[in-house]
């Protein structure tokens, strides 16, 4: 491996913190580290232990086995020629060697949230744990570093302990006013940092063998070309308190914990195996989740015990790599949020916190396509506690205080969702408990609510007109200018509300013959939902531009009609129930697949567009003008294919997974899927590199 390998890698904790580098293991971003601990989770991410600058020493011969970039771009040490090998499964594993030795390092980042059940094993054994009284979670934030050395003579490993103490958004600066405090212990240190008279986190570090010494320097001007790039702030430095000095005989290993907080005398001794049971309780923990040991064992004819509910999932791919890694991939989404108690997914990693949009349109590819119904639930059951006016948070705050209702779609796609989850579990009990709060969607929509959201009371669809703000996904905002304002009838919104008018009329009627409620005025009620979806659906025909043969993406509050062909009217023809006729989704579908369709998922605007923008790159504002004018989503490729499977049953699906698959398995970040990709080709990854609706389709989809 004589290339710098800059594609990156994830480690998750289920809380919000996470670890995150290259293969090369060169530091490229602000986002690279080995302990980014939530102490709010999943927010308040900060960056206590950077790296562990390594060198070896055999027979009087040192090598310092770190690569740095330094503010100039040079780069020094160059350990990563020295490096044999990169392994992610099941955790990141680098391998350095010469002719007579060769060391081995990998990094586990065990689960941290202790004391409730997770949400994922099933319903017989989770009953929304995380919300019984007297229930009271604990947060674990730990990182498990373990060396092994092979070869034929002793050898000296030195670890220097490079630290920080930021915001994960932030680099860190050597300044008089931040200092580091440490206590030295018996095999172990304890850390805080001390800015300007405010302490920092707590946490503290330990190992099985060596011998440490306090060698308090900083270290300036490391570079962060990924910054560089993105327009950003490039420069860090790092502190270091002291250095680790371990002498090896062949097949020695040394084990080193960091953890936030106070040493604990209850957690047990750290030991060699340490680490391999941290390894093996992760992939226990998976694999209760998505039941592979109860397949396999169904598989070879094994007996479950009696009374037990046999596995119901039988999905495709069912005992390949790539499925369970794909699984693997979408569980790193799924965190706790203190501030609610309960489930939430991060959009995506590594500077996204949870958006209600995001997680409501992963949601099926991430819980029901796996069963991890009881997960569903909870996310259903906690942005429904939410509501106001009608609508559904697009973002929780981190502390006390109201979320953020800024969305049209999210309430929209709330509703979607839990039809799909009732599609799934038949669970009308669930549907009895939420029903008001579809009722109040329902009816803050048709009567009004902020942002001048509301029903045409002339032809139902809905619309918004609201300046300086911009309230679908199509989302980013310059200054106070919007770059794609869609304000008036966005086309995919309406599709959502008449989908939404389909559901609350057939729940009504269910609810209503299941004796919930008062049956009578519930039938009643499921009555006018019908006519007003058959009103709405009427009224969608207004979005039919004949001329293209595809849909107006926005009616505006003025009745233009904006012709730009965007992915938009795709999502139009993907939802549970579609507005459009066979003949409309078939020319829809085919000009989106001439003109939106890449290898990597849908353009977000037509390349012929005098507005198209085919490259993501530049400073935050050049990116933010190109984000939703060309740049290619991968979530949308689930939309695309749910639209043809719907208009085009019979014939094969115009899109080749392997690209996509190659970029999951191999690409910018191993094992996961970007958020975005440039609309020309060659279609280079960009923005996050693991976004949680990316996978959540792929897993909905794959075949």
């Amino acid at each position: 491996m004589a290339d710098l390998d800059t594609r990156e890698w994830l480690l998750t904790n289920g809380l919000g913190s996470f670890a995150s580098g290259t293969v090369s293991d060169v530091r490229t971003r602000t986002y690279h580290g080995w302990l980014f601990a939530a102490t709010n989770p999943p927010s308040g991410r900060t960056l206590l232990i950077s790296h562990l600058e390594a060198s070896l020493e055999v027979l009087g011969d040192v090598v310092a086995l770190g690569t740095n970039f330094w503010g100039n771009r040079q780069i020094e040490p160059t350990g990563y020629e020295l490096l044999r090998c990169f392994d992610i499964n099941p955790v990141p594993k680098w391998i350095w060697g010469k002719d007579n030795w060769q060391l081995t390092r990998q990094l586990v980042m065990p689960y941290g949230l202790v004391g409730i059940r997770d949400w994922g094993v099933g319903t017989r054994e989770w009953e929304n744990s995380f919300q019984l009284p007297n229930t009271h979670p604990q947060f674990c934030h730990r990182i498990l570093i373990q060396y092994r050395y092979e070869g034929i003579d002793a050898a000296i490993l030195r670890l220097r302990l490079l630290i920080a103490d930021r915001d994960f958004h932030r680099q860190q600066t050597d300044s008089p006013e931040l200092q580091f405090s440490q206590l030295l212990g018996q095999k172990q240190v304890c850390l805080q940092a001390i800015n300007s008279g405010h302490f920092g986190t707590t946490w503290h570090l330990r190992w099985t063998q060596g011998n440490y010494q306090p060698d308090a320097v900083w270290y300036w001007n490391y570079g962060l070309p990924e910054e560089t790039q993105r327009g950003l702030s490039d420069r860090e430095d790092l502190y270091s308190p002291g250095y680790l000095t371990v002498t090896l005989q062949p097949g020695d290993t040394v084990t080193l914990e960091a953890q936030v907080g106070f040493p604990d005398p209850l957690s047990g001794i750290l030991t060699p195996e340490t680490f391999a049971e941290a390894v093996e309780a992760e992939q226990e923990r998976l694999s209760q989740i998505f039941g592979w040991e109860e397949q396999e064992e169904g598989e070879r004819g094994g007996n479950k015990e009696e009374g037990k509910e046999q596995l119901k999932i039988t999905p495709p791919l069912l005992h390949s790599p790539i499925w369970q890694q794909l699984l693997k991939a979408g569980d790193q989404f799924i965190v706790y949020r203190a501030s609610i108690a309960g489930p939430t997914i991060i959009a995506g990693y590594h500077w996204f916190n949870d958006w209600g949009r995001d997680t409501l349109i992963a949601l099926p590819g991430l819980t029901l396509v796996p069963q991890r119904f009881d997960l569903a639930k909870g996310l259903l059951r906690t942005f429904g506690h939410y509501c106001r006016h009608g609508l559904i948070p697009n973002a929780f705050p981190d502390v006390d205080g109201e979320p953020f209702y800024n969305s049209i779609d999210a309430a929209l796609w709330w509703i979607e969702t839990l039809g799909l989850y009732l599609e799934a579990t038949q669970d009308w009990q669930f549907l009895a408990e939420q029903f008001p709060i579809v009722q109040q969607i329902h009816k803050a929509f048709v009567g009004g609510t902020r942002y001048n959201i509301q029903a045409d009371a002339t032809d139902g669809l809905v619309g918004w007109d609201a300046r300086g703000v911009a309230l679908t996904w199509m989302d980013v905002v310059i200054g106070a200018e919007p770059v794609t304002p869609r304000r008036g009838k966005p086309v995919e919104i309406n599709a959502l509300w008449y989908s939404a008018l389909c559901w609350v009329s057939q729940w009504a009627e269910r609810l209503s013959q299941l004796q919930f409620g008062e049956p009578a005025r519930l039938a009643k009620q499921a009555q006018r939902y019908a006519q007003q979806a058959q009103q709405v659906k009427l009224s969608l025909q207004k979005f039919w531009n004949p001329q293209l043969g595809y849909l107006y993406d926005t009616i505006e509050p003025d009745d233009r009609r904006n012709f730009q062909i965007r992915p938009n009217a795709v999502l139009a023809l993907s939802l549970h129930h579609c507005g459009f006729s066979p003949q409309q989704g078939c020319q829809i579908l085919d000009l989106a697949t001439t003109s939106l369709l890449t290898p990597y998922g849908l353009r977000s605007l037509d390349p012929g567009d005098p507005e198209y923008i085919g490259k993501y790159s530049g400073g935050p504002h050049d990116r933010d003008r190109a984000y939703h004018q060309g740049t290619v989503w991968s979530w949308l490729i689930g939309p695309y294919i749910r639209a043809w499977q719907r208009f085009y049953p019979n014939q094969p699906l115009p899109f080749d997974w392997q690209p996509l698959l190659n970029h999951f398995l191999s690409g910018a970040c191993l094992g996961s899927i970007s958020e975005i990709f440039d609309g020309d080709p060659p279609h280079t990854p960009r923005g996050a590199i693991a976004q949680a609706w990316s996978v959540a389709e792929v897993i909905r989809h794959i075949k």
